[in-house]
């Protein structure tokens, strides 16, 4: 039987100091597999030669990504866990400065490691204990989410070494540029919807300017989810570009993201596509290639309009994203 092929991932330096592959595996979907089906999935990305996985304590898929690092170990597919990225992210019930140390120790106990290599705030939001991620059902639900104090925090996982670098998720330019006001240890990354139906220029610019690395979730515009759309795999000139340079649209939309200094976080369970996704470091798009994606029209998918309510600390999506919408 031959043996599959690992794609070798180049690297990029954080100002953490620390490395972190180019491109991500998302771990979370709707519905989501069965546990031992997904630690099987991740097992086989990587095979193929994914080393960064992104998941949350919002997905439900920690335990899983844990349990693939540790099999892939046994198995001899890496030499030790140090050779896997791991991204796990606070959830938004949890935003506040006594509950992140605890929210983190909980996400390293189901991950069954030491430390996480990047630690995100998934939102600038906060919600009650009892409440539902997925569902605030109302302004009532919402507190108030102090930057500051969750920043403390989230400075205390990295002093204490369970979080090798610290970020951000979902944050805006502004909402950066308040939060390095007063941070010690500056986030790493902020990971953002980006795709080319959603170019980020403004914050791909300021993030670059301030040495933030830009990490891209939906990248192929999320098709399947409720508020995923066709944009970019639709796209005709996606598809001209796909045809003309033999390569599929999801890799044609992957490089232009890569080409941009960012790295996307992309989610396909099914092999083939992981194999196809990370085929994208060893060709490069024209000129004439990127200017026709600059064309592309420009809509953001997940406006966060289930956080947004007159009671709540977020009355509208322009206070939300701070007109960066």
């Amino acid at each position: 039987m031959e043996k599959q092929k690992v794609v070798l991932v180049p690297e990029i330096t954080l100002n953490s100091g620390h490395k972190m592959p180019a491109i991500g595996l998302g771990t979370v979907a709707h519905p989501m597999p069965q546990p031992d089906h997904l630690t099987s999935i991740l097992v086989d990305a990587i095979a193929a030669g994914y080393r960064h996985f992104d998941t949350a304590a919002m997905y439900g898929s920690e335990e899983a990504v844990g349990k693939a690092v540790a099999a892939a170990s046994r198995s001899g597919l890496i030499k030790n866990r140090d050779e896997i990225f791991v991204t796990s992210k606070l959830c938004i019930r949890d935003t506040e400065r006594d509950l992140v140390l605890p929210a983190l120790k909980k996400t390293l106990r189901k991950l069954g490691l030491d430390y996480v290599d990047l630690y995100l705030v998934h939102w600038p939001i906060r919600i009650k204990q009892s409440a539902n991620p997925y569902n605030v059902i109302g302004g009532e639900e919402m507190l108030h989410f102090d930057m500051k104090q969750v920043w403390e925090a989230m400075e205390e996982c990295s002093n204490l070494g369970l979080a090798k670098s610290i970020g951000v998720s979902n944050f805006s330019s502004s909402k950066l540029s308040k939060l390095l006001d007063f941070a010690i240890i500056p986030p790493a990354v902020n990971q953002v919807e980006m795709n080319v139906a959603w170019q980020q220029e403004r914050m791909l610019e300021f993030c670059k300017e301030k040495k933030i690395h830009v990490c891209g979730w939906s990248p192929l515009g999320a098709n399947g989810a409720l508020w995923g759309t066709l944009a970019v795999m639709d796209s005709p000139i996606l598809r001209q570009i796909a045809a003309a340079r033999n390569k599929t649209v999801a890799q044609v939309a992957l490089r232009w993201i890569y080409e941009q200094g960012a790295s996307p976080i992309v989610k396909s369970f099914s092999k083939e596509r992981m194999k196809q996704n990370l085929e994208i470091f060893e060709w490069e798009l024209t000129d004439e290639e990127k200017c026709k994606i600059r064309t592309i029209p420009q809509a953001k998918g997940l406006t966060g309009e289930m956080f947004v309510f007159p009671e709540g600390q977020y009355k509208s999506l322009e206070q939300l994203w701070d007109g960066e919408i």
